[in-house]
């Protein structure tokens, strides 16, 4: 089959198309057709070495970690799907190939297109994690920091829909884009606080970082001094400061109802899932390459 591969760890030139054997499901599991691969920071992290502790990868590796497509083979014991069936997920193999694996899937809605149903597995599933572990509820205050990212755009919404009012950090550029998901957006860098102050003058009830530019102490000093109630994904100085990092720990069966219910809105069109671009499967190395720029406006999906 088509994948994209890489033998050692480095920059995105680590990155090659390669015919590679394919794949079949084993107890539990289904393949599935790829039809559209999201692309994430976690994908570009691992290929540079970055997530050996956590993640270690056994190298050559297909990456790739979220998928829609076409299940094309049924493992033993799977009975609520079949051939033919379209999905999205989670990939148990590397997404980034003509087929995958996968147990943590549900069925797409007929509604939903393969780069949108793609883009919804982790940052869906980060977005209502994170929320929830803040407590996130009606009349309520966040401050999102990466509001124009995947992720960001994503809990921006969820938590509009909880009846918070959401003030999202991002480039000036993208302003307008935060304004459209329904956040207040301030420019993230020097005077901070004193711009959200402006907007919020009655304080946060709550900090979700998905950007890691340095917000924390921010933050920090915008919840008060505490550390309560403040999360990131993505600032490694969480640890030193007291504040809690948010990486996973979402059993399967929630993740599969929340992406379900996800799906669902992005169907109906109540939750926008923003595609910035789409890329080949032999350009990977170049969707991973944009993706570590930062600069994206939504997400990066690759279409075997």
């Amino acid at each position: 089959m088509r994948a994209i591969v890489f033998e050692k760890f480095g920059g995105p030139e680590v990155l090659r198309p390669e015919e590679t054997p394919e794949p079949h499901p084993g107890p539990g599991q289904v393949r599935v057709a790829v039809r559209a691969a999201g692309v994430n920071p976690i994908d570009w992290k691992i290929r540079r070495g970055w997530m050996e502790q956590a993640f270690p990868t056994p190298l050559p590796a297909v990456p790739g970690t979220e998928f829609a497509g076409v299940v094309d083979e049924v493992g033993e014991g799977v009975t609520d799907l079949a051939v033919g069936d379209e999905v999205l997920g989670w990939s148990a193999t590397g997404a980034y190939a003509q087929y995958a694996l996968a147990k943590n899937v549900t069925v797409k809605p007929a509604g939903l297109g393969w780069a949108e149903a793609a883009a919804l597995p982790v940052a869906g599933e980060t977005a209502v994690r994170v929320l929830d572990a803040l407590g996130v509820r009606d009349g309520e205050t966040l401050l999102l920091h990466g509001a124009a990212g995947s992720v960001g755009a994503m809990a921006a919404q969820l938590a509009v829909a909880r009846g918070a009012t959401v003030i999202g950090t991002a480039s000036p550029a993208g302003h307008a884009f935060v304004r459209s998901l329904g956040a207040v957006p301030v420019a993230y860098g020097d005077g901070l606080v004193a711009r959200v102050r402006a907007v919020a003058p009655q304080g946060v009830d709550a900090v979700f970082d998905t950007a890691g530019k340095g917000a924390l102490p921010d933050s920090i000093e915008l919840r008060g001094g505490t550390t309560d109630r403040v999360v990131t994904i993505a600032d490694m100085a969480a640890q030193e400061l007291g504040v809690t990092f948010s990486s996973g720990g979402t059993p399967p069966e929630k993740m599969r109802a929340d992406l379900a219910e996800n799906a669902r809105l992005a169907a109906a069109g109540t939750l926008r899932v923003q595609i910035a671009r789409t890329f080949p499967l032999a350009e990977a190395a170049a969707a991973q390459e944009t993706s570590e720029a930062g600069h994206a406006k939504g997400k990066l999906v690759i279409t075997p």
